[in-house]
């Protein structure tokens, strides 16, 4: 069988960015559980609900960032910026129950910043997060499939899209995988700028696992790659 690696980890470092920022070697593996479990916050009461199509994380020597990247902000901001409130206290909630126990241990000033993204079509894990509303609703996987790759394509920055679904499909007794695809999408070449997303959605015959591709054309330099990423965000 083939072997498959994921598209953005295949381009960390050459036209992606890590989305934790930081380096300890002393308190490596605590930072990394604490980022762990920030991410499965966000994605287990916040993600779906408002549009999160990416959380970023920064550390500098007493305090921790955390970004959050969404296509509907007042949903997470709240009213007088309650969200925002209640997301830090959570937040400062996870790192005080992981760090209560280790010697002089010290509680970092908690930030977060809600960046909108105004073209959602461009974004794989939004994409993915309709798909799943929509099955989960019980509508037909082939009217999801090319309504995704119709939005998809309307956005210009899009070159390709493919979107792939597995499991019992309509109900079906037997589970198999059908996907659709338009344009191009040269998951090989490196300078290529593929955003990838997989989730699932839960429906009453059981998991639908769910898969999208984009493609934005290709990268030749780290200033090219933050002029597109500030032009997807403003757009």
């Amino acid at each position: 069988m083939g072997q498959k690696v994921h598209p953005i980890i295949f381009r960390l470092g050459i036209i992606k960015d890590w989305t934790s920022r930081w380096f300890s070697v002393a308190k490596y593996k605590h930072f990394l559980k604490e980022d762990i479990i920030i991410r499965k916050f966000f994605d287990e009461k916040l993600s779906r609900d408002a549009a999160i199509q990416r959380i970023e994380i920064e550390r500098t020597a007493n305090s921790i960032n955390v970004l959050v990247n969404t296509a509907r902000p007042g949903i997470l901001i709240g009213r007088g910026g309650s969200g925002i409130e209640s997301i830090k206290k959570n937040i400062e909630s996870i790192i005080f129950n992981l760090r209560k126990s280790i010697k002089d241990f010290k509680m970092p000033v908690i930030r977060v910043e809600i960046r909108e993204i105004r073209n959602p079509e461009a974004y794989a894990s939004l994409l993915a997060y309709e798909a799943v509303s929509d099955l989960e609703r019980r509508l037909p996987f082939r009217r999801t499939l090319k309504r995704i790759i119709e939005k998809a394509l309307g956005n210009k920055s899009v070159k390709g899209v493919k979107i792939s679904m597995s499991g019992r499909l309509n109900g079906s007794e037997i589970a198999r995988t059908e996907w659709l695809s338009k344009g191009r999408i040269p998951l090989h070449t490196l300078r290529a700028d593929i955003d990838y997303f997989q989730t699932g959605a839960y429906t009453a015959y059981g998991v639908i696992g769910i898969k999208v591709w984009l493609y934005k054309g290709d990268i030749f330099n780290n200033k090219q790659m933050e002029v597109n990423d500030k032009n997807n965000t403003n757009q």
